[in-house]
């Protein structure tokens, strides 16, 4: 009992550490937040970092922004060798949606190529870094044929199909001339429909696509001579032209996410190292 008024306090605090602990974090937070970090952000960055094989989080940060009415304009950071097809045409047509509302603005951080520059196409001016890569206009439609290899481990295959063209594509055995004749009409179709986005959005000629697309790949001031970028400068110029466009004076930025972002520097160094082991950039 001597001891009592010493132990019950260390007994308290033992059985409620986890509470303590949590209080104690919560308090250095807001201690050390300023005031910036209470205020509605009235600039939005969303980051489109990666290849681009699904578009459900950057369409749901778009349509974030679009229906935040403290928004004002929207920085789309993009750092991306391209990726499948539809993705990348649902992010274009949402940024020219978002477009109609509120200014957008595009800071090509790295590679902006095929795909990624599809989705940047309908934003009110697109500027790259000096060191960026821009371009790679194109559609590429691409598979193995293992049919050597299955003869070397004593495999075949057994099909039972109705449409001539069901199994063009297959890798267990060369594309016959229809079947090439089939996927070529898929894949012109969809460089008719990238280029006429291309020249639209841009204000380029369509006809003249063999400058500007065909897959040429450019360096930023190349992009820029072509017509596919308007400026090339780094990301604090891109930054003071969205709050110029937004007629923000007082910039207020979305906070990132940390996990995010470390998961966004994952898949940048992983993409990095696939390029070094991968030569050239394949869009689809």
């Amino acid at each position: 009992m001597v001891f009592l008024p010493i132990t019950a306090p260390i007994k308290f605090i033992q059985e409620n550490f986890k509470t303590f602990f949590f209080l104690a974090i919560m308090f250095y937070i807001f201690s050390n937040s300023d005031a910036t970090n209470i205020q509605k952000p009235n600039l939005y960055k969303i980051d489109l970092v990666g290849p681009i094989m699904i578009a459900d989080d950057v369409l749901e940060r778009i349509e974030k922004a679009k229906k935040d009415k403290s928004v004002k304009g929207v920085l789309l950071n993009v750092n991306s060798p391209g990726g499948a097809v539809a993705p990348s045409v649902e992010i274009a047509y949402a940024i020219k949606e978002l477009n109609k509302i509120k200014p957008v603005v595009v800071y090509a951080s790295g590679v902006i190529a095929s795909g990624s520059y599809y989705s940047a196409i309908w934003a009110n001016k697109i500027i790259a870094n000096p060191g960026s890569m821009v371009g790679s206009i194109g559609v590429i439609m691409q598979g193995a044929n293992v049919s050597e290899l299955m003869k070397k481990i004593g495999v075949k295959t057994q099909t039972v199909k109705v449409g001539e063209y069901k199994e063009a594509g297959t890798p267990t055995r060369s594309w016959t001339k229809s079947e090439k004749a089939e996927l070529e009409k898929v894949i012109n179709d969809t460089y008719d429909m990238f280029i006429t986005d291309v020249s639209t959005a841009r204000g380029l000629k369509k006809e003249d696509h063999k400058l500007y697309a065909d897959a040429h790949i450019f360096t930023s001031r190349q992009a820029k001579e072509v017509g596919l970028i308007d400026e090339v400068a780094t990301i604090s110029k891109a930054k003071s032209d969205l709050m110029k466009l937004s007629n923000v004076s007082k910039p207020v930025w979305n906070k990132e996410d940390k996990f995010d972002k470390f998961m966004e520097k994952l898949v940048s160094q992983t993409v990095s190292q696939l390029s070094i082991h991968f030569n050239g950039l394949k869009a689809y």
